[in-house]
């Protein structure tokens, strides 16, 4: 049996700045450039669409606030599933993972790489679509560039989030002044009547918000690595905190770092969301906003005019960002989930020297160039949020189950339990609005290949029904890419 020395860990990199890049990051990516479109023509009206935005970020700093507490009672990275496999059991974690790199996690990093592929290829072919090879082909290039980074080094990686959130909070305020402008010369006229043909259904409210919350994805980022987040000399506690009486063990666990990035990372977003927003719809009427196929360039066009391309550069910055963080956040669920025994044991191994988990993110970007492969863009926001929501509301149930039956357990970090269960009926309000109004069969076929996850998990995880080539794949996959395996960073 090998000793703790003897056994890798993963680098505790992440620091503030590095969390809230992580945060703000992966949640500004493609969606502020594509999503303002669908928000309005799903919610109808200007002022719908204003409301949406917020009530989309207040959601969002619920359940990122509701994952703090996660994160600091179950100090350990895998966000969902770990927190699912604590509380509801190893079946629904299962269910989670499964769910998670054959569905959700591919289709999150594919749709960004198509995002930016899009805005890359654009100033090429000024006035006509680009051919769908070049497109994907751009994409592949762009997933496989970050997969590289990301096994190399953190620190690197943290570095890209860094910088890539600079240049587009830099464009973001440029979208922002060149309203600001309009405004102050009195262009207002798109505002007026702004609640005049909003749509009230169901249906077309919680198409409104998958929109709107895609945008607004990445909130939960630092729950897929908190093994990694690091506690820095330097950084004081909340109030009310006074409970680590002194710098211990305490401080090898992100209780400080995690709820602190997360309000900074998402009350940020979301002002500037709000901003960008109303440049938008300053600059542009409601109907030339979603006719758009990418609204940031048709800004560009009409604000900067020879200048415009700047925006498509911009945007496809922000979008390699975004994709950035979801691949290292993505390869971490992996890693944990096969250091759970959930998947085969290569997954949980890291680099000897570079302390990187190499193999579960070369692995998660496999199975994210398959799905590019038939990759549509249009469905993949809607299947996405409905998959996502439901284990959404099945993690925030078990910090629900922690408080009312595990009170006992160390928390640094609390929420009001109102909290959990306003998310909660939000989660289920998100699920079923799509499939009440408008039923659509493709929505059954997501929820029967969720549920097939119990009966997988029977054979394989449970009675370990595995070949005995597994096991001979492993040490050739072990020696190859120089790995070797991790432990629990606790």
């Amino acid at each position: 049996m090998e000793s703790d020395t003897q056994r890798l860990k993963l680098k505790r990199e992440v620091g503030i700045i590095g969390g809230v890049s992580f945060i703000a990051g992966t949640m500004i990516g493609s969606g502020i450039f594509i999503s303002p479109q669908f928000v309005l023509s799903a919610s109808g009206s200007p002022g719908a669409s204003l409301v949406i935005w917020t009530c989309c970020g207040l959601i969002s700093m619920l359940a990122g606030l509701c994952y703090a507490e996660l994160g600091t009672v179950i100090p350990e990275s895998g966000g969902e599933f770990i927190y699912i496999l604590r509380t509801a059991g190893k079946v629904v974690a299962f269910m989670f993972v499964l769910s998670f790199i054959v569905v959700m996690k591919p289709a999150s990093a594919t749709g960004v790489a198509l995002s930016f592929a899009e805005y890359v290829v654009a100033p090429f072919y000024s006035g006509c679509s680009p051919p769908q090879l070049v497109l994907k082909l751009v994409a592949a290039g762009a997933i496989m560039v970050l997969t590289a980074v990301n096994c190399l080094s953190v620190r690197l990686a943290t570095g890209i989030q860094v910088v890539s959130m600079a240049v587009k909070l830099l464009a973001l305020a440029v979208i922002i002044l060149g309203g600001v402008v309009m405004l102050f010369q009195g262009h207002t006229e798109n505002f007026d009547n702004s609640f005049e043909g909003t749509n009230v259904d169901v249906s077309s409210m919680g198409i409104a918000f998958y929109q709107g919350l895609w945008s607004y994805g990445g909130w939960n980022t630092l729950n897929y690595l908190t093994e990694e987040l690091k506690d820095p000399e330097g950084l004081w506690s909340y109030e009310g905190w006074n409970t680590l009486n002194c710098l211990t063990e305490e401080l090898k666990h992100p209780e400080v770092n995690l709820p602190r990035a997360i309000v900074i990372g998402i009350s940020l977003v979301t002002g500037l969301y709000l901003l960008v927003n109303v440049s938008y719809l300053t600059v542009m009427t409601p109907r030339e906003l979603m006719s758009s196929s990418a609204v940031a360039v048709t800004w560009g066009n009409k604000m900067l005019g020879s200048w415009g391309w700047i925006m498509s550069v911009a945007a496809a910055l922000s979008a390699f960002g975004s994709l950035n963080g979801t691949f290292f956040s993505g390869g971490r669920v992996s890693f944990v989930a096969a250091r759970e025994g959930h998947l085969p044991d290569i997954l949980a191994m890291a680099h000897v020297h570079r302390l990187t988990p190499s193999p579960a993110l070369i692995f998660t970007t496999i199975v994210s160039l398959l799905v590019l492969i038939p990759g549509d863009f249009q469905s993949i926001v809607n299947f996405f949020s409905f998959t996502a929501w439901i284990f959404y509301g099945i993690t925030l149930s078990g910090l629900l189950y922690l408080k009312i039956k595990k009170p006992e357990l160390p928390r640094p970090y609390k929420v009001p339990i109102i909290l959990p269960i306003l998310v909660i009926i939000v989660a289920v309000f998100l699920v079923l609005a799509p499939i009440i109004d408008d039923p659509q069969i493709e929505y059954l076929y997501v929820t029967l290949f969720i549920l097939s996850g119990a009966l997988f998990y029977i054979p394989l995880i449970h009675y370990k029904l595995c070949p005995g080539l597994l096991t001979k794949l492993t040490v050739f996959l072990q020696l190859l890419l120089e790995v070797a395996p991790a432990e629990k960073n606790l």
